[in-house]
């Protein structure tokens, strides 16, 4: 009967083994694009970044890897008699490859302070779009005083007070590089954070290529100029298309769209016509062009220190002391599958994290010296999800500690990570530690028996 009783511990002990086993081994982390869930394969990116600048002008340069260039954003695919748009944001890569490359830096002269603390994080307000809970409108970044309350994304501050917080220079500055609707034309994007992420005043450097009315694109590309009307599906989707060639519709070197062009299945048009941009939104320019070679984009922004929109934009000046961050899309990602960094400490002649070199003459001499800064992927962390009580470290942000000082880069990447998939983990936490306990009370039972029959014997 004793023999019985231990084969029986044994065996409950062996299948609870295999069920720790298995709730154990049960993978958590997954794609799931109806929930805007896609992890990246890769959680951390190097970065690099220079400053320079003169009397009157400043110049960033920056520097990542990117296994192919990204130099269209969307494009028309003509099939059977139709135009069909290609390229819209998915969680994750666009399948076909199509979403720019991008470079955004965000820049603060201390009227934002949790910015120099908590960077990008603060921006990160509860209903932004791609949020697993995003809103059902679409919600762009914000900062935290434009709203009456913490989390609240639709309830805004009045306008008497945002006008006031605007006075104060309560805005980040945002200079925002598109690899597709702004290089090749020479420029960046100049847009700003308050009450959302918009564009400063005046036009951008884009516009739809697509008339509603008619039903077709507005231009075409100028065979004279391209040495075709259109581009090829193939040749897009494949990266065969390079910087070398005309790729995008720049307003004064195109051509009317021809309806009876001859056009076939295949044949390529970018949504996008570009043009520079004018008011403040076009005060950020391209030193050259940005180049993607042997895997690395090399770009470089310029703008004059203070271009005199101080609603839009944050004057520099010498021996200045302010706040970046930075992030980039690659790999045809758009939304916020985007890798970010903390916040980095810069100064124009002064000691800093990124120091800006002044020098003489009308464009700098880069050396081999970079800033070298780790950019990671952050999961759907939100700026009231941190200073809740779901978040441990919420006390310190109280008290105003740096996020720098209690995270490293990769060990934020990892929590962001477990945000997302914060409903699923409890669930198998429980699961791990309950079929834990089983299997060491069925050790016990096992062992018991096992001592009362030498005792027996």
């Amino acid at each position: 009967m004793q023999q019985v009783k231990i084969i029986g511990a044994a065996a409950l002990f062996a299948g609870t083994l295999i069920v720790v086993w298995v709730t154990h081994g049960t993978g958590i982390v997954r794609n799931d694009p109806a929930r805007n869930i896609s992890i990246p394969d890769q959680l951390t990116v190097p970065f690099q970044v220079q400053a320079a600048y003169n009397d009157t002008t400043m110049f960033f340069r920056y520097r990542w890897p990117a296994a192919r260039p990204g130099i269209f954003h969307d494009v028309m695919r003509y099939e059977d008699g139709k135009w069909v748009t290609e390229g819209n944001a998915v969680p994750g890569s666009e399948p076909n490859g199509l979403h720019e490359d991008r470079v955004a830096m965000m820049l603060d002269d201390g009227s934002v302070p949790e910015f120099s603390r908590y960077g990008g994080y603060i921006t990160i307000g509860a209903g932004l779009e791609g949020l697993t809970d995003e809103a059902p409108e679409v919600v762009t970044k914000y900062l935290p005083a434009t709203r009456n309350q913490l989390g609240q994304w639709d309830d805004m501050a009045p306008d008497g007070t945002l006008a006031t917080l605007r006075d104060a220079g309560y805005f980040l500055d945002l200079w925002h590089w598109r690899g597709g609707r702004s290089n090749p034309i020479g420029q960046a994007d100049d847009q700003n954070i308050s009450t959302g992420r918009d564009g400063d005043a005046g036009t951008a450097s884009y516009s739809t290529n697509f008339d509603n009315a008619l039903g077709q694109p507005r231009v075409m590309f100028d065979p004279v100029v391209a040495g075709y009307k259109a581009l090829n599906w193939d040749d897009v989707v494949a990266g065969r298309v390079s910087q070398d060639q005309v790729y995008a519709l720049i307003e004064g070197q195109v051509l009317p769209y021809d309806p009876d062009a001859g056009w076939k299945n295949g044949d390529v048009l970018p949504r996008r016509i570009l043009k520079p941009g004018t008011g403040s939104r076009g005060d950020i320019g391209v030193l050259g062009q940005g180049r993607w070679a042997d895997g690395f984009w090399d770009v470089t922004l310029t703008r004059v220190l203070d271009t005199g929109n101080s609603a839009d934009d944050k004057a520099l000046r010498d021996l200045g002391s302010y706040t970046t961050a930075f992030a980039i899309h690659r790999n045809a990602t758009g939304l916020r599958w985007h890798y970010v960094s903390l916040p980095q400490t810069l100064g124009l002649g002064r000691d800093a994290e990124i120091i800006a070199t002044k020098f003489a003459g009308e464009t700098p001499t880069w050396g081999n010296a970079w800033t070298e800064i780790t950019l990671f992927y952050p999961g759907q962390v939100t700026w009231p999800m941190l200073n809740s009580a779901s978040h441990a470290g919420a006390e310190y942000i109280a008290k105003g500690v740096p996020v720098k000082y209690r995270h490293s880069p990769e060990q934020l990447t990892q929590y962001g990570i477990e945000v997302e998939f914060k409903s699923e983990i409890r669930p198998q936490w429980l699961k791990t530690l309950f079929a834990g306990l089983a299997l060491i009370a069925a050790f016990g039972v096992a062992l018991n028996l096992v001592l009362a029959q030498r005792k027996e014997v």
